[in-house]
């Protein structure tokens, strides 16, 4: 969907009076309807337009999200589930009106249980918050998408990162859920044990369905051990496919690498200036390597003679964790760094996933559409599973800017789905990849629907986002 077709959502209606007043009733001070609230919950980190909602709810409890949906219901209004608003693809715009429920104040870790390697935690919780309560227990929660997001919403995205290649993404990890349901009614989904073969699996609907199908209040996780022993390196090369080529052949060698991460040059020129850095200024792979000592320099010396026979450069380490933080930090800033290419302007961004065999191949054809922008293109991405990025800097004054990021947007999805990719390998879909998903799922998209249908017939749970139903 363009940007602009936001605006051409059906014709918005106020909040009845009598439900304002009972939630105040029921919340206090924790309902906010200022503008400015209203407005920062109408926004995220997409290029997409501010659509704020009606009001925003700060719930603290599942009985209190629960009572929340059941009140909207009975009004037939429109709920959107709000973590920190670090998506991309317009996921908590509230196109529709509606409330906002604010789950950061549910921020509890409810249990840790190291000897089963789990926790269960409230939605509020974010990922460097449940690590630094981990801190001394020897275990760790792998999943980092780089801002610090909540994990309610990293469930609801079913998001990845930098560790995805070794560790997986949400939908690996998150072993059972609470749920609200449209209508208020609670469930419990999964459990603690590690299989199971009793019903559907309903954590895997949920996990992934972008607030679409319940609100999310609780999750179980699956924590892993840390390592022995870690180390991270930085290596140049000549061109962007020799940098590529070494990451499938490290992949199909089954070097069991923790993460390996592509800039291209004008990422790293960014991230030089952005985080005060001097690296080569050439297509670089951030990687880093875990296990035991012995294992972590096996798979280091490996991956640096595969290297070398493609023109790797500056092989450089970092085993101290001061500076594999600092290497870490200066990745994960690679989008506000490619911001600053163009001051003042708006990031248009996408990505894709492919199979690790056509990475080469997509990012070259890619390459090609980079060199043929107007504006400056940056690519960076979690290589190591296939999945790279494009940060397009718009200004938002000049329509032709978004309309030449959108056409690039066109024709790097369409690449993908032809070599038997995705539209997006961890954004999610939101409003800004609703066009592709008949591309990518054909027939299976009835069925999509048939689910939303079933389990929010009246399409109040974050309506307009993930697939069309009725009017949204």
């Amino acid at each position: 969907m363009t940007l602009s077709a936001i605006h051409r959502a059906r014709p918005r209606d106020p909040l009845p009076e009598a439900l304002l007043g009972e939630l105040r009733a029921r919340l206090g001070d924790r309902l906010a309807t200022s503008a400015a609230a209203r407005e920062q919950h109408g926004k995220d980190e997409s290029a997409h337009p501010i659509t704020p909602p009606d009001a925003v709810a700060f719930p603290t409890s599942t009985a209190e999200v629960a009572e929340i949906a059941r009140l909207c219901a009975r009004d037939g209004v429109p709920m959107i589930a709000f973590g920190v608003g670090t998506s991309v693809e317009g996921h908590v715009l509230a196109i529709h009106g509606g409330v906002c429920l604010d789950l950061s104040r549910m921020n509890r870790v409810l249990a840790v249980h190291v000897d089963d390697l789990d926790a269960r935690v409230e939605a509020g919780v974010t990922r460097k918050q449940l690590n630094r309560h981990l801190h001394g227990s020897g275990l760790f929660f792998p999943i980092d998408p780089g801002a610090d997001a909540t994990i309610g919403g990293m469930a609801a995205t079913r998001a990845s990162g930098t560790n995805a290649v070794r560790y997986g993404t949400m939908r690996e990890n998150v072993l059972g859920l609470t749920v609200v349901l449209a209508d208020g009614r609670v469930i419990h989904t999964g459990g603690r044990a590690r299989k199971s073969s009793a019903g559907y699996d309903l954590t895997r609907l949920f996990v992934g369905s972008e607030g679409t199908l319940g609100i999310i209040t609780e999750i179980t996780l699956r924590l892993h051990p840390q390592p022995e022993a870690v180390s991270a390196a930085v290596c140049a090369f000549p061109t962007v496919d020799a940098a590529v080529r070494t990451v499938i052949q490290t992949i199909q060698l089954g070097v069991p690498i923790a993460r390996c991460e592509l800039l291209d040059t004008l990422t790293v020129q960014a991230v030089n200036r952005y985080s005060k850095l001097s690296l080569r200024e050439a297509p670089m792979l951030f990687m880093e390597f875990h296990g035991t000592p012995a294992g972590v320099e096996e798979q280091a010396r490996t991956v640096q003679e595969l290297a070398k026979e493609l023109g790797g450069m500056d092989f450089e380490w970092a085993t101290q964790q001061e500076d594999r933080n600092r290497l870490w930090q200066a990745r994960h800033d690679a989008y506000l760094a490619c911001r600053q290419v163009r001051p003042g302007s708006r990031a248009f961004t996408t990505d894709v996933c492919v199979p690790i065999s056509r990475l080469a191949e997509c990012i070259a054809a890619t390459n090609e559409d980079i060199t043929r922008a107007s504006m400056p293109v940056a690519l960076f991405g979690h290589v190591g599973d296939g999945n790279f990025h494009l940060v397009i800097p718009i200004d938002e004054t000049r329509p032709a800017d978004l309309e030449e990021a959108e056409a690039i947007n066109r024709r790097v999805v369409s690449r993908a789905l032809e070599m038997g990719g995705t539209c997006t390998g961890e954004h999610g879909v939101g409003i800004g990849k609703l066009d592709y998903l008949d591309a990518e799922h054909g027939d299976a998209m009835s069925v999509m629907r048939s689910l939303k249908e079933a389990l929010d017939p009246r399409n109040l749970l974050n309506p307009g986002k993930v697939i069309r139903v009725r009017d949204s």
